[in-house]
């Protein structure tokens, strides 16, 4: 169980660090062209842009989708669709429309058709290096800037976001969209004075919009500072009724809380409210947890199950992927939950038209789980088979998603031998998941680093984000050190 190599990352730091620039000719505009022979889809086009740095993701869609019927060979347009909608089978055609339109756009919009298309083909390398040639012949494009700190941060690269955000704010300190990552940048670091700093100046540029009440409520959040969390997403939705991800978050800090019965209350109307339907279904899932978080396991089956369903017959591999991983998390029988993650890969072959990067990130997350519980069964055997799998794939690719898979998976098969000393520098690589947190904190004990221990100790209990890892793992931290505030 040798670890991945480090060429994948002397690679990725070539390509986002300025200091291996390739010289490529800056562009003759300050920011990048967007062509289309319809004044009538810029303008759609643009107001887009500003919906999705503003949150609004789905009216975002619509507009693209207007300039797109304006201009059919408005290739920025399908580009964007491809990237933000959550139909698999429209961001499928927009993804091959926007790739066959880029014969006739300028070099700098071509860079942008291969970032985007190269990632959500899992082609990474080709897709960061189109990337960084963009940001290269554009220096100035504070958007830029922010799109691709948006998509590091959304790859967990917080530490090339945070630079990617700090660039933007230097041509523009008030730019919103930066202001509003950045703090997120921040708080994944746990730097929360300088996280509500940020988060101050953002709701200041826009105190009529809800994002800033919203986003603010999420870091309040993470912090442990429920009451106050509540009341920036009550004053969120007093903006916009509408603003889906603030009812969201009312359920999810709520679950957080231990208050499952009110979390349900509020997801339900996150359902109702939702734009599409794989918001639903993700709000299902979330609303599906809470059964988990009360060990009602046979509830949680029963919900997660009528996702699942519902993924299936409206054609969201994803989803119904999801949906049976989490059914194989908790399962108290590991030939119970291997079944599970045997129907959650099986899912991601039913359409053709998922993006390969969710596939195969989808995919390397289910892997792991599959190799956790064949080692806990006995099949030493498939876990082994199972970690060569991630292996070669996270040596194929460099997302952030299949690289912690796999360390997260390799650390756990090397504590079930208690090889402690090995194991350490897997889980190490997986820092922000509970389990590998949890592992970590036990194989810093053993072997004797206890500074270490408490501070991996500390991080896990001080973790508040909700997602069934967290579930499973967090609450049982905190009940052996009821200290924990």
């Amino acid at each position: 169980m040798r670890r991945v190599s480090c060429l994948w990352l002397v690679v990725y730091l070539f390509l986002v660090s300025p200091c291996y620039a390739h010289h490529i000719k800056q562009g003759a505009t300050k920011t990048l062209p967007v062509t289309t022979s319809s004044p009538k889809a810029r303008d759609l086009y643009e107001r887009a842009m500003q919906d999705y740095e503003n949150l609004y993701l789905e009216r975002a869609n619509i507009g693209w989708r207007a300039a797109a019927v304006a201009d059919p060979d408005f290739a920025l347009a399908h580009l964007w669709i491809a990237f933000n909608s959550r139909d698999p089978q429209e961001a499928s055609a927009a993804r091959e429309k926007a790739k066959a339109l880029a014969s006739k756009v300028t070099p700098g919009e071509q860079l942008m058709i291969q970032w985007i298309t190269g990632v959500q083909e899992n082609n990474f390398i080709a897709g960061i290096a189109a990337m960084n040639d963009m940001l290269e012949m554009y220096p100035k494009d504070k958007r830029l800037l922010y799109l691709v700190g948006n998509w590091l941060m959304g790859e967990n690269e917080y530490g090339p976001s945070q630079k990617m955000l700090e660039r933007a704010l230097a041509i523009d300190k008030n730019y919103p969209a930066a202001l509003n990552d950045l703090g997120y940048a921040y708080a994944r670091n746990r730097e929360f004075d300088q996280t509500f700093a940020v988060m101050e100046r953002y709701v200041a540029v826009l105190p009529k919009e809800p994002n800033p009440q919203d986003s603010y409520a999420e870091l309040l959040r993470m912090a442990g500072r429920f009451d106050a969390a509540l009341e920036h997403y009550r004053a969120a939705l007093k903006i916009d009724p509408d603003f889906v991800s603030s009812q969201l978050g009312l359920g999810d800090t709520y679950a957080l809380m231990g208050d499952e019965v009110r979390a349900r209350a509020e997801y339900d109307k996150a359902i109702q409210g939702a734009h599409n339907d794989a918001d639903r279904l993700d709000y299902g899932l979330q609303k599906a947890m809470t059964w988990a978080r009360e060990n009602n396991f046979a509830e949680a089956d029963k919900a997660f199950s009528a996702v699942a369903e519902r993924a299936h017959a409206q054609g969201l591999d994803l989803e119904e992927a999801q949906a049976h991983r989490m059914m194989g998390m908790y399962q108290s029988e590991d030939a119970a939950a291997l079944k599970h993650l045997e129907a959650a890969e099986d899912a991601l072959s039913h359409q053709a038209n998922l993006a390969q990067s969710d596939r195969e990130e989808e995919r390397a997350r289910i892997l792991r789980c599959r190799a956790v519980r064949a080692v806990h069964a006995g099949n030493q055997d498939l876990a082994d088979k199972t970690l060569h799998q991630l292996e070669t794939m996270a040596n194929a690719s460099r997302s952030n998603v299949i690289q912690t898979s796999y360390q997260g998976a390799a650390g756990a098969l090397l504590m079930a031998k208690q090889k402690f000393a090995d194991a350490i520098p897997h889980l190490e690589e997986d820092r922000d998941n509970p389990c590998s947190m949890e592992l970590l904190s036990r194989a810093y004990a053993e072997t004797g680093a206890n500074d270490k221990m408490h501070e991996v100790e500390a991080r896990l209990r001080g973790t508040n984000v909700p997602t069934l890892e967290q579930a499973l793992v967090v609450p049982a931290a905190r009940a052996k050190r009821p200290e924990y505030p």
